[in-house]
């Protein structure tokens, strides 16, 4: 079982891969499906930041909000291709990392978690209430996804499979580019600085630009998860932006392991296939899930998967 484990961990692109795409034929349906992979690599983006760097975000809704909408204003408004509003859903919601980033980093710990929280409320009331282009309230709808052509072969995007397939394309890109960077000497950096900030700035670092670069790149992967969204729902709700989003990506780290690679998705994987059996039996799922969150924090500090690798003694550098 360890050698199993060790081997996951060194090719945990490849594992990933495969794991995913037999992942809807053991889920009860295929929209759930669908779901905790949006959802996992929303919380697989804010971990970079989170579980890697030691930044707590409170804002990072704003990412998935703003990757939503933009891609769901392309295809509405002015017609877009799907591909092409991705793009700008991504690109969008890295210079909304820019900005945010560009401001938080001044400040530390709780401050910091504070300053992300009220400009990622700032940016919610600035998408409410441009009610022209988002909808207001009612969110904006009709971000269809009609039949394409992929080399002269017909694509029904309203397929649930193939849509898990196409969704999973672009997450299995996103979970490379997280890989890469977690080995990169970048990915060093941010583990020193996660680890002694001072001394890593002691060391020659660059702290204020790294920190400014892994929020970037976070709030691009969360956008890439927005965008993906809004192709999901046909429908890009206003709670997309909405502080919960990002209380609900500090409990999928926490929940999975934060600060492993794996981590965020088992958390996000387990916490909404709790809630969607949960609610099947009491509309008090919250609080349900709340006494299970609880349960593993208090006794699993590490995460599922974090205690999973702990028990093994995996290494570090392999998580």
């Amino acid at each position: 079982m360890n050698s199993l484990f060790q081997l996951i961990a060194r090719h945990r692109v490849l594992a990933s891969t495969l794991f995913l795409a037999i992942f809807p034929f053991i889920m009860p349906y295929e929209a759930l499906a669908i779901n905790i992979l949006i959802f996992g690599l929303f919380a697989m983006g804010f971990n970079l930041l989170f579980g890697y760097m030691g930044l707590l975000s409170f804002g990072h809704a704003a990412f998935l909000g703003i990757g939503s909408y933009l891609t769901g204003i392309g295809i509405v408004h002015y017609g877009l291709g799907w591909g092409t509003a991705i793009l700008i859903g991504v690109i969008g919601a890295a210079i909304g990392g820019l900005i945010m980033g560009f401001l938080a980093i001044r400040t530390r710990g709780i401050y910091f978690s504070m300053v992300t929280l009220a400009l990622g409320q700032i940016i919610y009331y600035i998408f409410y209430k441009a009610e022209s282009l988002t909808g207001g309230e009612n969110g904006l709808r009709g971000v269809r996804v009609d039949t394409f052509n992929i080399f002269g072969v017909p694509v029904d995007f309203l397929n649930p499979m193939v849509k898990y397939y196409i969704i999973l394309f672009f997450v299995v890109i996103a979970i490379w580019l997280i890989s890469r960077i977690l080995n990169s000497p970048l990915g060093a950096v941010m583990e020193a600085i996660r680890e002694n900030e001072k001394r890593a700035a002691a060391c020659g670092f660059d702290v204020a630009k790294t920190k400014l670069l892994v929020f970037v790149l976070s709030a691009a992967i969360c956008g890439l998860a927005g965008s993906l969204r809004a192709l999901h729902l046909s429908i890009v709700p206003i709670d997309s932006l909405h502080y919960l989003q990002s209380g609900q990506a500090v409990m999928m780290s926490i929940l999975g392991g934060m600060g492993t690679f794996f981590g965020p998705f088992v958390g996000a994987a387990v916490m909404l296939y709790l809630e969607d059996v949960v609610t099947t039996f009491t509309k008090h799922w919250m609080a349900v899930i709340g006494l299970i969150f609880m349960f593993f924090v208090l006794f699993f500090p590490k995460g599922i998967w974090g205690t999973i690798l702990s028990k093994l003694q995996i290494h570090q550098d392999s998580k």
